[in-house]
């Protein structure tokens, strides 16, 4: 029986029956297979345009700020990019709860419209006479509350496809969102020629310069998804070995249904996910906020030198994970998903261990100008600013290298750029890993069951890891330096590894733990 079911969960198409087959072992018609598919390819581009839609304005929030409302202060910047954290961390649970009892269509299509209203409401924060910045805030929240709709996507994506094709479905949709990250910035460089006044169409009052242009974009890439939603998207779900069960709102009556497994869902192993799951998010925060500061303390690089060198980081990040999601496609079916998870949590260890300080040579000390033009951040916001500030807002030369005002300056060695550029491919590597792995585990051990309440945790835990991470990394960075800061990410990572360690053999897939597939 066992290899009539691995032979099942190769075969996507149905096949005639025999007189001796029973009506499970059918898996799904021709027809059947290929509107399976095209919906989920409709969810790769939801999910790809909803990274698009988040970092398409990233880079140019603090100069809009400043020029619709100039009372705006780092502090308040920090409000307005944890904001959209804020937002999906509150909705992801309630958009999983509303599509594990309603067609996955409604929460998809009220989420997007609440982007489309977002982005929309962002174009027009010039308009009040005052309070400018609270509605800028207000933009952003409600973009986060449309990006809950990550956790309907996830769902839909575990709940259509057999464990065979779980893995390789969910490293298309990292794929996917990373892409989206790696073109949202490239997009608003595009839109920089524009310009700050642009032009305005004064009938209905709108500007489009170099800060609109890319939320109207967005949002007209928004009413394109959801009629593609409306018109191709269906309701699909299928077992474990690929044969469909009864859907909300499927057409398809001809097509032998099964039953929903019954069996409990083992909570140890979706605690610890969530746990691990948080753990990679909360470690790539702290790097990716770290990198133009880290990078202007050792090297004593110009802020132009800093957001150039760093954007370059940043989106070879991008493609690198573009890269190793498809590797792990192929992996994953030689070693399996435990073991690609914990290797990417011991490389992603190394990275952060060979990125500590040794040696004795020590960074450049800035001893002039230490409050206007130095930085040690001290809040998430002063950090982002340094993304945006050009020298050219600057009179006279810009001082460079490690603020004396940062104590450990004067002892802590400097990180050698070799040591830097080594740590920073490790990492991304790990994170990679870790990330596709999470979601595909989480999403085989809570087996057959709607998965939307639970990858809304799964979501929300990410996004309180976005928020936490460069909180974290502010604090601890400026006060005790590197050393310490990347000491004690060495020792949280361990933690993850030996926790993963611990329940290792408890991560598996529901019809594996339950008897019905062998692993």
């Amino acid at each position: 029986m066992a290899s009539l079911r691995c032979q099942a969960e190769q075969e996507p198409l149905l096949g005639h029956r025999t007189p001796g087959s029973r009506e499970w072992d059918i898996i799904e018609t021709e027809e059947h297979y290929k509107s399976r598919w095209r919906s989920i390819r409709i969810l790769y581009l939801t999910m790809f345009l909803s990274s698009v839609g988040f970092s398409i304005v990233i880079m140019s929030i603090w100069p809009y700020l400043q020029k619709v409302d100039p009372t705006a202060d780092a502090h308040f910047l920090g409000w307005v990019i944890a904001s959209f954290s804020l937002g999906q961390m509150v909705t992801s649970p309630i958009f999983g709860l509303w599509s594990n009892h309603r067609p996955r269509k409604e929460p998809l299509i009220v989420s997007i419209v609440i982007s489309v209203v977002a982005n929309c409401l962002y174009a027009y924060v010039h308009i009040p006479a005052s309070h400018n910045k609270y509605y800028m805030l207000i933009a952003r929240g409600l973009a986060g509350f449309g990006a809950g709709n990550i956790a309907v996507v996830r769902s839909y994506i575990a709940g259509a496809t057999s464990l065979q094709e779980r893995t390789s479905s969910m490293a298309n949709t990292s794929a996917c969102q990373a892409l989206g990250f790696i073109l949202g910035p490239v997009f608003q460089t595009c839109f920089a020629l524009i310009g700050e006044k642009g032009v305005t169409w004064e009938t209905i009052k709108l500007q489009i310069n170099m800060y609109t242009a890319p939320v109207l974009l967005g949002a007209f890439l928004g009413v394109l998804n959801i009629l593609l939603i409306l018109t191709i998207l269906r309701e699909h779900r299928v077992d474990d070995s690929g044969r469909q069960y009864k859907n909300i709102n499927f057409e398809e009556a001809s097509t032998e249904e099964v039953q929903v497994p019954q069996g409990n869902v083992d909570h140890l192993g979706v605690v610890t996910t969530n746990v691990l799951f948080f753990t990679t998010l909360f470690v790539f925060a702290v790097f990716e906020t770290n990198v133009t500061q880290l990078t202007m303390d050792m090297y004593a690089w110009t802020r132009e030198q800093a957001v150039l060198y760093g954007g370059i980081m940043l989106a070879a990040f991008g493609v690198e994970a573009v890269i190793v999601f498809s590797g792990i496609k192929l992996l994953s079916e030689k070693i399996g998903e435990r073991a690609l998870l914990l290797g990417g949590l011991v490389v992603v260890w190394v990275g952060f261990f060979i990125l500590l300080p040794w040696g004795n040579q020590f960074p450049k000390i800035q001893w002039e100008d230490l409050h206007n033009n130095s930085i040690p951040n001290t809040t998430f916001g002063e950090i982002i600013i340094t993304l945006w500030r050009s020298p050219r807002e600057d009179h006279g030369e810009e001082p460079t290298g490690c603020p004396a005002e940062q104590a450990w300056c004067l002892y802590t060695p400097m990180i050698h750029l070799a040591q830097f550029l080594t740590s920073a491919v490790l990492i991304g590597i790990g994170y990679a890993s870790c990330h596709t792995m999470s979601y595909s585990l989480y999403s085989k051990i809570l087996g057959p069951k709607p998965q939307g309440v639970y990858m809304g945790w799964l979501t929300a835990s990410g996004s309180a890891a976005r928020i936490l991470g460069p909180v974290f990394i502010s604090q601890v960075y400026t006060s005790w330096g590197p050393r310490w800061a990347f000491s004690l990410i060495c020792g949280i990572v361990m933690l993850a590894i030996i926790l993963l360690g611990v329940v290792y053999k408890r991560l598996i897939a529901f019809s594996v733990r339950h008897g019905r597939i062998q692993e």
